[in-house]
């Protein structure tokens, strides 16, 4: 294995630099040690503020879900029983297909009628959201129970009422053209 060191040191002779340094470049070395500074590089700052906005967006964050948790969810007539929840299914089917044939009869002659219901029927709506809390708070009170029935009731008489009034001013116009 000597031998073998040795003869490689032997081939690579030439490829070393064996020369003697030049006889002033003590001095240089000392005068660029001592007369340059050697570019330091700055020490980085530690920026505070993205740790701390990462922890206060973490915190955030967990005191909005420990709210939501503890923030009660308004009941509607569904949560009571299965019964009121088909109950609630039955009206609100009943609404939407008011509300469409409401929109569908809409004319430029019954437009101020149609706006005006529904301004009411948003007004049943809050009142109906109201209802809801109070059924929250109260914990299934039969009494609030028995008013979202009747708001649901209310909101189904208007719709027809108004729809059964656009239909005589309907018929009205086309006795009114036949004349």
């Amino acid at each position: 294995m000597k031998n073998n060191l040795d003869n490689w040191f032997e081939e690579q002779r030439n490829c070393f630099d064996i020369a003697e340094p030049a006889q002033d470049h003590e001095v240089r070395f000392l005068d660029k040690l001592n007369g340059t500074t050697v570019n330091k590089t700055p020490l980085r700052k530690l920026n505070w503020w993205r740790p701390l906005a990462a922890a206060a967006a973490v915190l955030v964050l967990v005191f909005a879900g420990y709210s939501s948790l503890n923030t009660p969810v308004n009941a509607d007539l569904a949560t009571v029983s299965p019964e009121m929840a088909k109950t609630q299914d039955f009206f609100t089917k009943a609404i939407e297909e008011e509300l469409y044939n409401l929109n569908e009869a809409r004319t430029p002659q019954t437009q101020k009628l149609v706006n005006d219901a529904l301004k009411q029927l948003k007004v049943l709506e809050s009142d109906y959201s109201k209802l809801t809390k109070d059924l929250t708070e109260s914990g299934e009170d039969k009494r609030v129970i028995y008013a979202m029935i009747s708001n649901f009731q209310a909101r189904i008489n208007l719709l027809t009422s108004v729809l059964e009034e656009i239909e005589s001013i309907k018929n009205t116009d086309y006795e009114n053209q036949l004349l």
